[in-house]
């Protein structure tokens, strides 16, 4: 698997991201810098990783989606690209338009640096094949604006095109209020494009690939990617 790591000023997750990607795949992320008007040819990946894009002003990744990489970004999602977008990364792939929806002010109005846990919507999709469906798994939030929004009707388009790809739950896998800590829409932790190749997500499953650090509940995300990529 070909991977390429986009970097915006602000990036701070890359590192997790690129051992993340290497542990699954056996291979190093290259890193791309923002300012690049085109890609390296033949990548399989492109991950928008986590951080504070332009220190978060204006609204949170409204100033990286200008970047110059970002239209060759929207071209390679446009010829079949996967594309990956955490945390900042799933901020700067909505006010791209590549993903629906936007992501608000959490909803106690405070940053969140916790424990949180998804429940897996699919399992036939790049970034989720290593997982059962209805499988909760353990991840970790640490953003301020996490609390996914959008009207009712591209909520209901999402459902009713099976493009929630993970939702906040206990670890049992219910939908509380309780478990939904920043508010989002629905519980949405992660979204799919149509053709299932663009995801985005809140939480840093990077986090937890390593089970001398934090376990590797996370794993099979990136997992899930090389084999993708193996058997194409």
């Amino acid at each position: 698997m070909r991977a390429g790591i986009i970097l915006f000023p602000g990036t701070n997750r890359e590192r997790d991201m690129a051992l993340a990607l290497a542990r699954a795949a056996g291979r190093k992320p290259a890193m791309l810098w923002h300012g690049e008007a085109d890609l390296p040819a033949g990548l399989d990946l492109v991950v928008l990783a986590g951080g504070f894009s332009y220190g978060d002003y204006l609204r949170c990744g409204a100033m990286a989606a200008q970047s110059p990489v970002m239209r060759a970004v929207r071209e390679f999602a446009g010829r079949g690209g996967h594309v990956l977008g955490v945390c900042n990364g799933f901020q700067i792939l909505c006010e791209a338009g590549m993903l629906p929806g936007a992501l608000l002010q959490n909803a106690p109005l405070r940053f969140l640096s916790m424990d949180c846990h998804m429940r897996v919507e699919r399992s036939d999709t790049p970034f989720t094949n290593r997982f059962q469906r209805g499988q909760v798994f353990r991840s970790t939030m640490a953003h301020g604006d996490g609390n996914y929004f959008a009207d009712a009707a591209t909520l209901d388009r999402l459902e009713g095109e099976n493009l929630v790809a993970l939702r906040y739950t206990t670890p049992e896998g219910e939908v509380t209020e309780a478990a939904n800590r920043n508010g989002s829409a629905r519980s949405i932790a992660g979204i799919l494009s149509p053709n299932l190749r663009v995801l985005g997500l809140m939480p840093h499953p990077e986090n937890q690939v390593d089970p001398a650090i934090d376990g590797t509940s996370g794993l099979p995300l990136f997992e899930s990617l090389a084999a993708s990529f193996a058997t194409a």
